[in-house]
């Protein structure tokens, strides 16, 4: 294992560059006004060569390698106050994401899962937090098992409550009903764990709860604990296991209680929920947040892989039309055309992300309706950025060619780790299947004024947005209506396409509105400008994809269809000379970049530096 020169102290070296006045402004625009104090610390981090993960390690060493990142990040923070700021804690997985994908997994996992569930949940003097906010005690997550995912609320694990003892028993009745997944090895340092049972009073199921429980100490797993690990998987390795409990005891203030359910010292319980699925949410609310933990993960990485590629674009030279002459790549319509509309998209997604983010935040908790929506954001958010997300990474990868396959430039790495972020905290087709059905009960509203004007007005193809996802959900209630009643199922199936249409068309509605709003609050020209071209460039391209929806409503005109190919190649054309302004905006320091080659001009040279870790010729 290559180890910290200096562990205690994260690198602060960060370059300082003067830049100009708009490339400030987008950053601002981006990030936030509190930018360093949101973001900075963690932007530091990028610029630590350590923190970077290493391919080249052997598989356990990487493993370990990430949790001695986590540790460095706890010394950055205090770790109670990091769970309960979500604008802080999406902006770590923001920054790590590009780092080390096995490292944004175990932060989500620790500060978010584990430690926000202790402090969401009733606070108990046998229980005090400072072994895990000192990370003594690594915290991890035990929910799906290997029989219940997406179905989680058929969970099978039982913590049976003995009211003379005081003491529940946690177990694990058969093979189906084994934890799935979780990082529950040695590797690390001791654990422990918030279990997701079902908690059970003299044979009666009172539903889902959540019960920390110890899992390991220094020697491995404690007693009645059975740990075994999974297959490797593709992307950043983490210490994923199968887990189980054999009559394992736990003490009374094991189970993590609040108004969803409480159990007195006489073992009388009571909840303020009367259904068993909602004390089960509300047990694992901490998942809400964690989408957008996931979401901002993959966000975090697609502009870095955007950034390296248009880097590199701009400096690989290829024969030109003569062949005494040489191009760089980047003067290639079919090559910079698809980069600048992931720009467009990427810039809408972190739009997108900050709105959601800021949603689930400032929302009034104690109104359930409230509550409910902004969950449904977050679910829309997570499905829409990390689909986003995966699309463009591959787009990078293939405009690095087999450059883009070496993951010392970091971006084959990414297209991997992106599809732990569309599974994790709920499969994004279940969350948009869920959402979808939410949006077809609903009663939507098209806008106020039908879209009437040019394509080139920004409030016209905001209108067309909208009316794409009205359109949307109206062909799913016709075809749900039409469906043979007494099969709910079949009912559901004949509207399930228009229905997740409708919630593509939602995400990027709601994306579209929020990068107009950016740009509508910039004051700098020239980024308002950069902002609302980058708006039309994103908004065509939706409204190019429901070209046939909003044609037959005669939404949109044959004359204003076939004017979509033009006014794009127009949109790209003004943004082709920007491009490096645009992903300077996003505010990555240049030591991260020394960290990929193919990002410099010297890449070439690059890989005959004998000190460079991906260079193992040169290594003994």
């Amino acid at each position: 294992m290559i180890a910290n020169p200096d562990p205690g102290r994260a690198c602060t070296d960060v370059t300082s560059v003067a830049i100009d006045p708009t490339t400030t402004e987008l950053r601002t625009l981006l990030f936030g006004a509190d930018r360093m104090g949101v973001h900075g610390p963690w932007r530091e981090l990028t610029a630590d060569p350590w923190m970077h993960r290493r391919h080249e390690m052997p598989t356990t060493d990487q493993v370990a390698a990430s949790y001695q990142r986590l540790r460095r990040v706890n010394q950055l923070t205090e770790a109670a106050e990091l769970a309960t700021d979500p604008y802080r804690l999406t902006a770590l997985h923001e920054w790590t994401g590009p780092l080390d994908g096995a490292l944004t997994v175990l932060v989500g996992i620790h500060y978010n899962l584990f430690l926000g569930s202790l402090l969401d949940h009733d606070s108990h003097e046998k229980r005090p937090l400072a072994e895990y906010t000192a990370m003594e005690r690594i915290g991890t997550f035990l929910c799906t098992e290997l029989g219940h995912g997406n179905d989680a609320t058929a969970l099978e694990t039982t913590a049976a409550y003995d009211r003379t003892n005081r003491t529940f028993t946690l177990h694990t009745p058969h093979a189906g009903a084994q934890k799935f997944m979780p990082n529950t090895s040695a590797s690390g340092g001791p654990k422990s764990a918030v279990v997701a049972a079902r908690l059970m009073i003299e044979g009666r199921d009172h539903g889902i709860f959540l019960f920390l429980t110890p899992l390991t100490d220094h020697s491995g797993p404690l007693p009645g604990i059975t740990v075994r690990p999974l297959p490797l998987r593709p992307g950043s390795p983490v210490d994923h296991c199968l887990t189980s409990f054999d009559q394992v005891l736990l003490p009374h203030e094991a189970l993590l209680t609040g108004a969803h359910g409480r159990l007195d010292d006489d073992g009388t319980f009571s909840s303020a929920l009367g259904s068993k699925r909602k004390r089960f949410l509300t047990s694992i609310s901490r998942v809400t947040l964690g989408k957008l933990c996931m979401s901002a993960s993959a966000l975090g990485a697609t502009r870095a892989a955007l950034a390296t590629a248009i880097r590199y674009a701009h400096h690989r030279e290829v024969t030109g039309a003569r062949p005494d002459r040489k191009v760089p790549l980047w003067a290639h319509r079919t090559h910079h055309g698809p980069l600048l509309e992931g720009i467009a998209t990427a810039y809408a997604m972190t739009a997108l992300h900050r709105a959601t983010v800021t949603q689930w935040a400032e929302h009034d908790r104690a109104d359930p309706t409230v509550t409910a929506l902004a969950e449904r954001e977050a679910a829309v958010t997570k499905g829409w950025i990390t689909w986003q997300a995966r699309a463009l990474l591959t787009e990078c990868r293939e405009r690095c060619g087999a450059q883009g396959l070496l993951p010392v430039n970091g971006i084959v790495s990414a297209t991997i780790d992106v599809e732990g972020t569309i599974t994790a905290e709920g499969d994004n087709l279940a969350l948009w299947a869920k959402t979808g059905a939410e949006l077809l009960l609903d009663h939507d509203t098209p806008p106020a004024t039908p879209p009437r004007g040019e394509l080139t007005d920004p409030v016209v193809r905001q209108q067309l947005l909208h009316m794409a996802e009205h359109l949307l959900l109206v062909r799913a209630r016709t075809r749900l209506r039409q469906a043979p009643a007494g099969d709910s199922l079949r009912r559901w199936n004949a509207a399930a396409p228009a229905v997740l249409a409708a919630v593509t068309a939602h995400a990027e509605h709601r994306a579209a509105t929020a990068l107009l709003a950016m740009a509508e609050s910039a004051a700098d020209p020239h980024a308002r400008a950069a902002l609302l071209d980058l708006h039309q460039l994103f908004t065509l391209r939706c409204v190019s994809a429901h070209t046939v929806t909003l044609l037959s409503e005669q939404h949109l005109t044959a004359g204003q269809a076939s004017e979509l190919p033009d006014l794009i190649e127009e949109g790209i054309g003004r943004l082709t000379d920007q491009a490096l302004v645009l992903i300077d905006a996003f505010d990555l320091p240049s030591q991260f970049f020394d960290t990929r080659p193919i990002a410099n001009p010297d890449y070439q040279e690059a890989f005959d530096d004998p000190a460079a870790h991906w260079n193992l010729a040169t290594r003994t």
